[in-house]
C-alpha cells in the first residue's frame, strides 16, 4: 500500500517551505545590515528585503492556519 499524496499535501508543503525560507533568511539580515553600515542605500534595501520576508512568513503562517482550520485540523 503506497502513500497517496493529494494536492492539499503539496499546498501545505509549499507554504511551510515558503515560511521556513523567509524565516531562515531573517537570521542573516542583521549581519547584512552591519556590513552595509556605511552605505545608507544598501542598508535601506536590506531593511526593505527583511520586512518583505517577515511579511511573507506572516502571510504563509496565516494561510496555513486557515487551511488547517478548513481541513478540520489535518493535512488532507
Amino acid at each position: 500500500m503506497g502513500n497517496a499524496h493529494t494536492p492539499a499535501d503539496n499546498i501545505f508543503y509549499d507554504l511551510v517551505s515558503i515560511q521556513y525560507h523567509a524565516l531562515k533568511a531573517a537570521q542573516v539580515y542583521d549581519q547584512y545590515v552591519k556590513d552595509a553600515a556605511d552605505h545608507d542605500d544598501v542598508r535601506q534595501f536590506i531593511e526593505q528585503v527583511r520586512q518583505q520576508d517577515a511579511d511573507r512568513a506572516t502571510r504563509a503562517h496565516d494561510l496555513l492556519k486557515r487551511l488547517t482550520r478548513d481541513s478540520g485540523g489535518g493535512m488532507g
